[in-house]
C-alpha cells in the first residue's frame, strides 16, 4: 500500500514537473494534478499493455521509441478527461510524457 502511495506521489510530482517545464501543459492546482496522476496511472496499468501489444511490430521497427508516442497519446487523453489539467497539443503531450517517464525512472531508482 505504501508503494502505491509513493508511486502516486511521484507521478503527481512528475505531472507538476512537466507542467513547469513544458509550455503546453497547464495544471490548475493540486487536485487536478492528483486526478491526472490517478487517471494516468490507471491508463498505464490497463490500456498501455494492450496498445503496446497491438503496436508491437512498429515498436520493434523503431527499437521501442514508439512507446513514447503511446505515452504521449495517453497523456493527451488525460488532458481532455481531467478538468484543470490541460494539454494543448500532441507535441507538448509527447515532451510531457518523456519528462514524466524520465522522472519516474529516476524516482524508482531511489525508492
Amino acid at each position: 500500500m505504501i508503494n502505491i502511495a509513493l508511486r502516486l506521489i511521484g507521478l503527481t510530482a512528475g505531472v507538476f514537473l512537466a507542467s513547469y517545464l513544458i509550455p503546453g501543459i497547464n495544471v490548475d492546482g493540486y487536485v487536478a494534478a492528483i486526478k491526472a496522476a490517478v487517471l494516468l496511472g490507471v491508463l498505464n496499468i490497463i490500456i498501455k499493455p494492450v496498445l503496446f501489444i497491438l503496436t508491437l511490430p512498429i515498436n520493434i521497427l523503431t527499437l521501442g521509441l514508439f512507446t513514447f508516442i503511446i505515452n504521449g497519446l495517453l497523456l493527451w487523453f488525460v488532458g481532455y478527461a481531467v478538468t484543470g489539467f490541460e494539454v494543448v497539443g500532441f507535441l507538448p503531450a509527447l515532451f510531457g510524457a518523456i519528462v514524466i517517464s524520465i522522472f519516474s525512472i529516476l524516482l524508482n531508482r531511489f525508492i
